[in-house]
């Protein structure tokens, strides 16, 4: 599976606050890590069963990451660096995770950018492993205000892209639904070993 990370701390990249309301207040954050049953509650999680198993794996007891965004979508709009899947149609979707606070931390985790270029750089790393060639993976560490109680904490956040390629929509989807999968068991994996075993930064 083809994979890469970047970091993107610029004045005209993305920032996430944490928790998030639209400005219309129509859509918010849902806390389906602590909340499952309001999953029902995020609207693309309904539409799209492949992104509805990711959640759950991502906010799952056994994950060290909770979501906090999603989308996915199809586009036949493909860039010239895409040309090597040698596919007419796309299938995309972004989620953006923050890593799940503990109490045992002597300083969050959230906070520190060198545990998410690390982070970052081993789910590559396992990605890259994985027998999909039809798919391909972005992670993006970016800038995250979070709110904690009546402060707020400049930290980090991942933006985690995945895209799957094919000859028509099915075929692309198919590919996009395999990527998801082995994205879940990459970062389960990562959550199971000492990547977070003790705050060491």
């Amino acid at each position: 599976m083809d994979a890469d990370f970047s970091i993107e701390l610029g004045g005209d990249d993305p920032v996430l606050d944490f928790p998030w309301k639209d400005p219309n207040g129509r859509l918010s954050y849902v806390d389906v890590k602590r909340h499952p049953d309001l999953m029902t509650q995020i609207n693309e999680a309904e539409r799209f069963c492949e992104l509805k198993e990711l959640l759950r794996t991502l906010n799952s007891a056994r994950s060290r990451v909770e979501t906090a965004k999603c989308d996915a979508w199809m586009t036949q709009e493909l860039n010239v660096e895409e040309e090597i899947y040698e596919a007419s149609h796309k299938f995309s979707s972004y989620v953006d995770i923050v890593f799940s606070k503990t109490e045992t931390e002597r300083s969050s985790r959230r906070l520190l950018l060198p545990a998410h270029q690390r982070f970052a750089d081993k789910l590559v790393k396992l990605l890259r492993l994985a027998p999909n060639p039809a798919s391909a993976a972005e992670i993006c560490v970016r800038r995250c205000y979070f709110q904690e109680a009546d402060a707020i904490q400049d930290g980090f956040y991942f933006t985690l892209y995945v895209s799957g390629y094919g000859c028509d929509e099915s075929s692309a989807r198919q590919k996009w639904g395999v990527g998801l999968r082995l994205l879940g068991n990459a970062i389960l994996q990562l959550s199971a070993g000492d990547e977070f075993a003790n705050d060491r930064d």
